[in-house]
């Protein structure tokens, strides 16, 4: 085996969807369900003689929200706590949720977003603003024990739309009508890359082009660029993450994204250790590696005319097109380098 990112098989990516520098070249993202704005406070609505499987939802969900408050039902309950909380988790029917906010909706953008539970954590089902937090709470749930009972088309169809990729850039939508043309393209496999233009620009936009802002500007944000062989663990992509990062004299949560190749983009391991880290994958097209070839020679640009992986993905990723740490090698397994 090489620790250089030479092995030659090929992946495709379900989400169709891609990042790139101003330039050239693609990139895919792959990453959990968001709009890119995390939902951080469930406000769960429960009758009184639910409140002890509330209490466990509570307890259960408590170091994945900021706040998380129990709010005995009553007939005027959503109402008088609507957008005070970013999702609601109603312990009780579909029917009585939906028939208490339906007359509540106004915009999905804005609007709380709203799933249910049943009292034996068997199913979790979205009602609304899927994409807006209610598909994250869903998930959440699952580790309860209930099954995610998701609709949203991209779910459903196996792909990412694009308010799941804003996540994987730390963005959020900033013309939310036109995500409805924008995940239609997804839906087809007809999106177009995903352009990266690092300013000061002006751009001018159609109703049917989606614009992702980034959350905040972390100037201090490193990129983990990320190769390996076929079949590597996520203990060894986390391990080999963790030593580049002390290299780096970094933390965890400097770490913008990882990111690879399209042709690595579905490794099992890699995609386990980045979620166990909740962490965005973003995977470059091979004429964007190109442009951002590494200093370290790699056999695959000899063996299959790719240039490394770990190296060129680190220098892409990152804002300033820096490469920090070179490439590190670990039980000839994974290879990582660190971008800035």
């Amino acid at each position: 085996m090489s620790t250089d990112d030479d092995t030659t098989d090929v992946s495709t990516d379900d989400a169709g969807g891609s990042d790139t520098d101003s330039d050239s070249g693609g990139a895919h993202c792959s990453t959990p369900d968001s709009d890119g704005e995390v939902a951080e406070t469930l406000g769960i609505v429960t009758f009184e003689r639910k409140r002890d499987t509330a209490e466990e939802i509570k307890e259960g969900l408590a170091d994945r929200y900021e706040r998380i408050d129990l709010l005995e039902y009553h007939g005027d309950v959503f109402e008088e706590h609507w957008g005070e909380y970013d999702v609601f988790c109603g312990l009780m029917a579909s029917g009585i949720a939906m028939r208490k906010t339906a007359p509540l909706l106004d915009d999905k953008w804005d609007d709380p977003a709203v799933v249910v539970v049943d009292e034996e954590l068997t199913w979790a089902i979205p009602l609304t603003g899927g994409h807006h937090g209610a598909n994250q709470v869903a998930d959440d749930l699952a580790s309860l024990g209930a099954v995610p009972a998701m609709t949203t088309a991209s779910e459903a169809a196996g792909k990412q739309g694009v308010e799941e990729r804003a996540k994987a850039l730390d963005a959020h939508v900033v013309n939310g009508d036109s995500t409805v043309a924008t995940n239609l393209a997804v839906l087809d496999d007809e999106l177009g890359p995903v352009e990266r233009l690092d300013g000061p620009r002006a751009v001018l936009v159609g109703d049917d082009v989606t614009v992702l802002k980034r959350n905040s500007d972390p100037e201090e944000g490193v990129v983990l660029g990320t190769g390996s062989v076929s079949g590597a663990t996520a203990e060894q992509f986390e391990a080999a993450w963790e030593r580049a990062l002390d290299e780096a004299d970094a933390g965890w949560d400097d770490v913008e994204f990882v990111a690879t190749g399209t042709r690595k983009e579905e490794e099992p391991g890699l995609l386990e250790a980045a979620e166990a880290r909740d962490l965005g994958v973003v995977s470059f097209e091979k004429e964007t590696l190109e442009d951002h070839e590494g200093p370290t020679p790699s056999r695959s640009k000899e063996l299959i005319g790719w240039p490394g992986i770990s190296e060129a993905s680190a220098i892409a990723g990152g804002r300033e097109h820096e490469l920090v740490v070179e490439k590190i090698g670990y039980e000839d397994s994974v290879t990582v380098a660190v971008g800035r």
